[in-house]
């Protein structure tokens, strides 16, 4: 018996490494996008206000974006983090023994941005650097909750990649293809006049049309990971669906992303790194980020009420704790104190605590210069056929045709629904799968 335990451990791991392999090639290509090169032409009275005694500042930063290359659509969401820390893993039906994958850092170990990069890619966090990989994983902070890094990225690429491609037809009837999750999927533009707008807000109004898709594709993603989308087909990704970090995570990177395009700081890819690098920063920063052993604490203080260490990845109810309530509106879980006093890290906790720090929410706008953003941008869902079984607990109108970022609310409701249902289930049972 010992010689068959010791053979199926040697297999976990063997399989294991496979996984982990697959995933590191699968990331490598996709660092391999080429740069893209733009330049701003200063309007005719931005000129004129440049060469006056003294310029009109507002009029001096009159200027429009020339595209000369785009950057790749990413592809690929980067491997986020699961939520909780130290996991058991299972491959198969076989869990791992003595591995357990660990997932926080602290704010001086986060690495330099790579546009459409994965964990594993190497860039330079300043011009004269050494390369060093993105370092992706989870940080606690005490205004913005548990963020995660992967999320707050990808959305920050795909708020740029969109903007290059919404800013040159403003205002036109078009379209974007994105990348498949559980079928094929659209941004959709409808026409309407921009001529009352000067070139400062045409840029702006852009903008904050990418930010607002880009955080809208981050919502089409937990859907489809909880109908069964998977970035790598062995692993299940139902775990992350809905994790309760996620969608700040994302909201965060839109804004940023939002940030860099007004300050002129993505012309380049190498120009977008740098600055990323330092925005991210300064971004969990501001959010008063805590130190790596104080975010494994606060994930030992909620073990049991919002994940369960008990259970191995990638099973889906190793999260207890789930968000539903998508929108353009998103607050942060903060953990609470009572969780934190019962737990045995208390003594590191308490401090935290007692500076009192509101959280901070966030928010995309609703219309920018009167135009109403929901109107004229929408997202375009199908589901396709192997999908669609996963889509029986929901009434067929919302989504058998197609679905809008409208019925993404609706959708999500009758998800938690089921889950509510299978998580009873599985208590009852004495186990969770």
């Amino acid at each position: 018996m010992p010689n068959f335990i010791n053979r199926l451990a040697i297999a976990a791991q063997q399989r294991l490494t496979t996984l982990i392999t697959l995933l590191l090639l699968s990331t490598l290509s996709a660092c391999s996008s080429s740069d893209w090169q733009s330049r701003n032409h200063p309007s005719d009275d931005a000129v004129a206000a440049a060469l006056t005694e003294q310029p009109d500042m507002v009029v001096l930063s009159q200027q429009t974006p020339l595209q000369f290359s785009l950057a790749r659509m990413p592809e690929d969401v980067r491997p986020c983090c699961a939520f909780g820390n130290n996991h058991k893993v299972k491959v198969g039906s076989i869990q791992v023994p003595m591995f357990r994958y660990a997932n926080t850092l602290s704010l001086d170990e986060i690495g330099p941005h790579a546009y459409e990069a994965g964990t594993w890619s190497l860039q330079r966090g300043q011009p004269n650097g050494r390369r060093h990989g993105e370092n992706n994983g989870q940080i606690y902070t005490l205004r913005g909750g548990f963020i995660d890094l992967a999320h707050v990225r990808d959305t920050a690429d795909n708020t740029v990649a969109l903007f290059q491609r919404i800013y040159p037809q403003l205002g036109q009837a078009f379209s974007i293809e994105l990348p498949p999750e559980i079928g094929p999927r659209e941004l959709r533009f409808q026409a309407f006049s921009i001529d009352q707008l000067s070139p400062q807000q045409r840029l702006e109004l852009a903008a904050q049309l990418a930010a607002r898709m880009a955080y809208s594709m981050a919502e089409a993603h937990e859907i489809a990971q909880w109908h069964g989308y998977r970035s790598w087909k062995p692993w299940s990704e139902t775990v992350s669906a809905y994790s309760p970090e996620d969608l700040y995570s994302n909201m965060l990177g839109a804004k940023i992303g939002l940030a860099l395009i007004m300050n002129n700081l993505v012309m380049s890819r190498e120009l977008y790194n740098q600055h990323m690098t330092q925005w991210l920063s300064a971004s969990i920063t501001q959010l008063h980020p805590v130190s790596k052993a104080q975010t494994n604490a606060f994930f030992d203080a909620i073990d049991g009420h919002w994940w369960d260490s008990n259970i191995a990845l990638p099973s889906k109810f190793m999260l207890l704790k789930r968000h539903y309530q998508l929108g353009k509106q998103q607050a942060p879980y903060i953990v609470p104190q009572a969780l934190a006093q019962a737990d045995e890290s208390w003594p590191l906790l308490a401090p935290l605590y007692a500076k009192r720090l509101s959280p901070l929410p966030l928010s995309l706008p609703a219309t920018v210069y009167g135009i109403d953003l929901a109107g004229v941008a929408q997202q375009w869902l199908t589901v396709a056929p192997k999908f669609q079984g996963s889509f029986s607990h929901i009434p067929k109108h919302l989504w058998q045709s197609g679905f809008s970022n409208r019925k993404f609310l609706a959708i999500s409701h009758f998800n938690q629904l089921q889950d509510e249902i299978e998580l009873q289930a599985h208590f009852d049972q004495g186990t969770v799968n």
